[in-house]
Parts: structure tokens; sequence; C-alpha cells
């Protein structure tokens, strides 16, 4: 790998915040759960994908700027939506439009991913990013980060923001997410979950973070976020006794999204418990339901909320290998959304 050059840099800068790139994407395999489709997990990560290609496009590739510099690429924000589903194999174009305003302290893009359909193509994915540069924290790299990147180097994740400072809540966690608890713990076993969740329509889970689910050796990264934001879902529907199995089963129903967002607020490190509270919001004439998903970590006896995020749902009936459409939730559904009985 080439030394990145204050000559290369210049020039990867511009072309980092002025030129648009191309690349083709593919779905992976994995996300393929139900018959050939591809869930909204993996539809933001072809979203992912493009971006670190526009990065490497510019010369500025993701290992290169940590190597070199100590800086972790973080994606901090990802708002994404898709407009037509992907199946398995499917071929795209994703195009990667540079959108960073001069007093911009993130780097921001447009992404719009085409694939082809009955012969012509069409816009599947619309999505809007933003990403942070991070020191490396755990070597403690003594290296000054280059002048020309220093505008989009922040001390932590979501120090970019300039929103009022949440008030600090005192809280008193309990020890419950050892090894033998799998899947970590609800609100009805947990007092900080309970009191997140008290009053509102909503679930929680704990758990402690996976080495997986984070990156440059130490914090939880947006993917991780998002296969965070996949779980909960599904426990939450387990919760309100319409598991996704369940409506498979019962109905051939399956849950679709056209539109999430994920955006970092601070940061979350791995074996820390993650305390993820998931908010239904509004439940939209029975078609689609939108909710919020809010994760924090305890330190020093303290709240800190490290990611805020949204997820629209509506449901699809699958009428053969190939095909689905939409349907209206029905009472039972409904319910469950507004946290009543689901009635069967």
């Amino acid at each position: 790998m080439t030394a990145l050059t204050d000559t290369a840099l210049t020039t990867g800068l511009k072309a980092l915040l002025e030129t648009t790139s191309t690349v083709t994407v593919r779905p992976r395999y994995e996300g393929s759960n139900i018959c050939t489709w591809i869930g909204f997990k993996h539809v933001n990560y072809m979203v992912e994908e493009a971006v670190l290609d526009h990065f490497r496009t510019a010369g500025l590739p993701a290992r290169g700027l940590y190597e070199e510099f100590g800086l972790g690429l973080d994606i901090v924000d990802l708002d994404t939506r898709i407009l037509h589903a992907f199946h398995m194999d499917d071929t795209a174009q994703a195009e990667v439009v540079p959108h960073t305003k001069e007093d911009d302290r993130v780097i921001g893009f447009r992404v719009t991913v085409t694939v082809e359909r009955d012969g012509e193509p069409v816009k599947a994915v619309t999505s809007k990013v933003k990403v942070s540069l991070r020191p490396d924290g755990y070597l403690q790299s003594a290296d000054e980060p280059p002048a020309l990147l220093s505008r989009f180097v922040v001390p932590r994740l979501g120090a970019h923001l300039e929103a009022a400072e949440a008030p600090s809540v005192a809280v008193t966690p309990a020890d419950n997410t050892s090894l033998a608890q799998g899947r970590g713990t609800t609100a009805s076993d947990d007092p900080v979950l309970a009191q997140l969740t008290q009053g509102e329509n909503a679930f929680g889970w704990k758990w402690r973070i996976p080495y997986p689910y984070c990156h440059f050796t130490e914090r939880l990264q947006m993917s991780g976020y998002l296969r965070q934001m996949e779980e909960v879902v599904d426990l939450f529907l387990a919760d309100r006794g319409i598991s996704i199995k369940t409506l498979l089963d019962d109905r051939r129903w399956i849950p679709v999204v056209p539109h999430s967002r994920v955006q970092i607020l601070d940061e979350a490190l791995m074996e820390e418990d993650l305390y993820t509270v998931y908010t239904v919001e509004e439940v939209f004439k029975d078609f689609t339901y939108t909710s919020r998903m809010d994760c924090y970590v305890v330190r020093d006896g303290r709240l800190v909320q490290t990611e805020t995020g949204r997820i629209t749902h509506g449901y699809a009936v699958i009428e053969n290998r190939k095909d689905w459409s939409l349907v209206n939730f029905d009472e039972r559904v409904v319910n469950a959304f507004k946290g009543g009985p689901a009635q069967s």
C-alpha cells in the first residue's frame, strides 16, 4: 500500500469531497433469510461498501488512514430509504455523491443504488451518510492528525453534534449478563431497563457487546448497531406474541422495511453492557408502524446514550418463491404493536 504523502492527501481529499464515484455492489448471501429477498441490514451494508469504496477511489482507504495516521473511519449517521426490494444475486450500481458543506465537521455523502428490473434500471435505494475520523484510542498513538483532515477528526464519536447535553440520570445496574444468560435480559428482570421503559410502549433488552460487532479494537461500529436494530425487532415481536416465525407459519407474512436510520451519539465499547430500548411511536393507517431504538451504557453509575435510530415496518404476504405483496395489519397485529394482547 502506497504511503499517504502530503500531495496524496491534498489530491485525495479534493476527490473525496468533490468527485462522484460509482461502484458495482452485490448483497451478501447471509442477508437472504426469507426466500431470496434481502433484509434492510444488508441493503445498508451495500451502502456502507459504496462509501468505503469511495474513500479507496479517492486514495484515502480506511486501512491507510488507520495505519498511516491512526484514524479510524466511522460511519456515524446512516439514513436509508428502500424503494425496491433486493434479491439474492442481484448486481447493482451504487453512485456516491459528496455532500459536505464548508462548515461541516463530518464528511457527508448521498448514495443512490440502482438495480435492473425488467431490462430497465430502477432507483432501489437512496441514503444519506455521514463519516467521522476518530483517532486511535487503544494504542495511544502520539501522532497528530494531518492538518488537511483535522476538520473531520473527533475525540470521540458523536462529538460533532451540537445538541444540548442530555440530563445525567443516576442508575444502579444489575449484574445479569453473564455468559450463561445467552441473549441477555429484558426489562422485567433489569432495574435500569425497567426505569427506561416505565410508562412507555417499549421493549427493553440488555446484553454484553460482543467483539464481532466492534472495530478498531474497542468500539461498537455502525454495522453493529444495524445488527442490534434487527435483533431487537426480532425480540420485540416475539415478546408481543407475533414472532417472525409465528406470522410466517400462520399466514406467510414477513416484515418489510422501507426506511431506517441509525445515528451514533457517543461511544459504546467492547464487552460493555448495552441497554437497548425499542419504542413504538406510531401505527399509520394499519399499514406501517414506526419505532425508535435508543441505546445506552452505564458509566460511573450514570446513563450515557450512545445511539438513536428509527425504523419503519410494514408486512407483506409471500405469494410464491419470487413474489410478495403488501398487506394491511389486522387487529391481532395492531394490538401487539400498541401493547395490548395479541389475539389469535
